[in-house]
């Protein structure tokens, strides 16, 4: 690297550093993830290029890395379950299209209005269901089909894997893996300059050649025999309404993890914010490519972001640089993969799981605010025992239902000063939601007294709330009375004597 170019471009050479750094950080994830959502390997390969290349380029948020992710793993895996690996493209280039209309029409900065609860608790529940389905392949076992299932088989999967031989050396590569990723953080500076996953993928596979164990590894197709667009035949699929409500689930999901990722990575460093709507864009431009290469689906990977940072990156130049890498990983040594044991990549992606669950965060957030926690819990159980649609959807209704119970607030103070008129003055948000607690407080009043009711104190009167109150100050007034008025006052007064 010459010194007129370092003079040029001050920062390349901290890009092109951070860029080797997040490149054999991403190699075993990409790989590791394609696996685990049942596709060619060479796939995941081929979504981490494009989002090094063509949404690194673009503009959003300059340090942010895309690729294929973990939190999408569960979902892409039904996908090609139910509906075919050639309609993935499909699902992913409309999923890419949407996002792109969605930046276009600035919605963008409308993803930070989602609820954190919701979307901790859709990560969560990913986790889970990640981990459950990844602990089968570590074993060397096929996981059922189901969140549940999943789950409640996992005791006697591992009881039949210790009494098989094959079965219990996949059991403790993974388990290995596991082992190094969690011991890699305790490990000398020195050492940690490797990545920690390419670190447990490199000594699972070492490992595995050496005493010629008997696990499964990665089938190797090449990237070009991999990659697949999309047929006509594969188009008439978005007749079906099942089809139409996974491309929502994946918008959703993509848009959401990306744009959370961006305000995380912001945290990070003190350059230049987050455009999100030009991020959505950006991530819309990628996933349109990858479903015409009928590749994986991708959004903002935190660990990988992560990673750029902390390596020192300082413009795009590093995210670009990491997808020419892959590029040409791919290109060059794609036999390479055909020695990685499946085992190891499941440890990964258990790993990876596991961070998905904020364990710490539940705690703390059950001790301040309870029901935020609740949602968080519901919506990470309703991903497990339905689907990730259904569980996010449950949780947004959740979230919503809370956010309208508490903004409905109502007060009554009452004055009675033993004659004449009893005085009443309502006070906040008054809603169907409260309509019970409005109609008991007021019921409970003298009966044989005028009663004067003021609502100026609030700030919203809905429709059933209204009614409810002129039936109750009618059924109060004596018959023969002047009409109630529902304005500044209710007065609903005994018979006029």
């Amino acid at each position: 690297m010459s010194t007129s170019t370092l003079t040029k471009f001050p920062d390349l050479r901290r890009d092109f550093a951070a860029s080797l750094v997040v490149f054999l950080v991403a190699l075993p994830l990409c790989v590791g993830v394609a696996v685990a959502s049942g596709v060619p390997a060479e796939l995941g390969l081929v979504t981490g290029i494009v989002g090094g290349i063509v949404t690194g380029l673009m503009r959003g948020s300059s340090l942010q890395v895309s690729g294929p992710a973990a939190g999408l793993t569960v979902l892409v895996f039904e996908a090609v379950r139910e509906f075919g690996l050639p309609v993935l493209g499909v699902i992913v280039l409309a999923t890419g299209l949407l996002q792109m209309l969605m930046g276009a029409l600035k919605l963008g900065r409308w993803f930070r209005a989602i609820s954190v609860a919701v979307v901790e608790g859709m990560l969560a529940g990913i986790g889970l269901v990640l981990i459950a389905g990844q602990l089968y392949s570590v074993a060397g076992a096929e996981a059922p089909a189901s969140g549940i299932a999943k789950i409640t088989g996992l005791p006697g999967a591992l009881v039949d894997a210790v009494q098989d031989t094959g079965a219990l050396a996949s059991l403790g590569l993974g388990a290995g893996t596991i082992a190094v990723l969690v011991l890699w953080k305790r490990m000398p500076r020195q050492v940690r300059t490797v990545p920690g996953p390419l670190a447990a993928v490199g000594l699972a596979t070492l490992v595995a050649v050496l005493f010629g164990l008997p696990v499964a590894t990665v089938e190797v197709q090449g990237l070009l025999g991999s990659i697949q667009p999309p047929s006509l035949d594969a188009f008439g699929e978005l007749a079906d309404i099942g089809l139409l409500a996974t491309i929502a689930a994946f918008t959703l999901i993509a848009s959401a993890e990306s744009l959370f990722s961006a305000a995380a990575v912001d945290r990070l460093h003190d350059g230049p914010r987050t455009e999100y709507d030009k991020e959505l864009l950006a991530q819309g431009a990628g996933n349109t490519i990858c479903g015409a290469l009928g590749a994986l689906p991708m959004t903002a990977v935190i660990v990988r972001s992560a990673a750029n940072v902390q390596a020192g990156a300082r413009t795009k130049a590093s995210r670009v640089l990491h997808g020419v890498w892959l590029l040409l990983f791919a290109a060059l040594l794609p036999a390479a993969l055909a020695y990685i044991p499946i085992p190891a990549l499941a440890g990964i992606l258990v790993h990876a799981g596991a961070k998905l669950i904020p364990v710490r965060g539940i705690v703390s957030l059950w001790r301040e605010h309870r029901g935020e926690a609740l949602i968080l819990v519901i919506t990470a159980v309703s991903i497990v025992a339905v689907s990730m649609f259904e569980g996010v959807l449950i949780g947004l209704a959740l979230a919503v239902a809370k956010t309208a119970w508490e903004a409905s607030h109502i007060k009554l103070d009452v004055i009675d000063k033993g004659a004449g008129p009893v005085q009443a003055y309502l006070s906040g948000n008054a809603t169907f939601l409260r309509l019970p607690k409005i109609l008991d407080s007021l019921e409970a009043l003298p009966q044989d007294r005028p009663i004067e009711l003021n609502l100026s104190g609030l700030h919203h009167l809905d429709h059933a709330c209204r009614t409810a109150l002129e039936n109750w100050a009618e059924r109060h007034s004596a018959a023969g009375t002047d009409p109630v008025r529902l304005d500044g006052a209710v007065v609903a007064p005994e018979a006029q004597r």
